[in-house]
């Protein structure tokens, strides 16, 4: 069973930041592509970053320049680091994994940003 084990949610000011981590098995890790999700309420999930195996990343035009994806190929973990927060950023992120093998979720991690 695929795990992803995510934590670093919590509430934040509008301009503070916020680091999520999220970690899998080494197996899932380097043959599939991991991003972060989020949905806030009534609203659909929407991507928020993603970075392949081989360490290509894309974003979510609002969050350019803001957060930051990245991975550690030796602790098999994503992080999104979110720096300047807005209240429009709070909502449940979720950790995924995607490729071949199939998509991948996360528990979910609330972040809540206070203006």
């Amino acid at each position: 069973q695929v795990q992803l084990v995510e934590s670093g949610g919590g509430l934040v000011q509008a301009g503070g930041s916020l680091r999520l981590s999220c970690a899998t098995s080494g197996s899932i890790f380097s043959s599939h592509a991991m991003g972060w999700f989020r949905q806030a309420p009534e609203k659909q999930r929407e991507l928020v970053a993603r970075v392949s195996p081989g360490g290509s990343t894309n974003y979510k035009d609002s969050v350019k320049g803001r957060f930051t994806i990245s991975r550690d190929n030796v602790k098999n973990t994503v992080y999104l680091q979110m720096n300047s927060l807005k209240p429009e950023d709070t909502a449940v992120y979720y950790c995924n994994a995607n490729g071949v093998g199939g998509w991948y979720w996360g528990q979910g991690t609330q972040v809540t940003v206070s203006s």
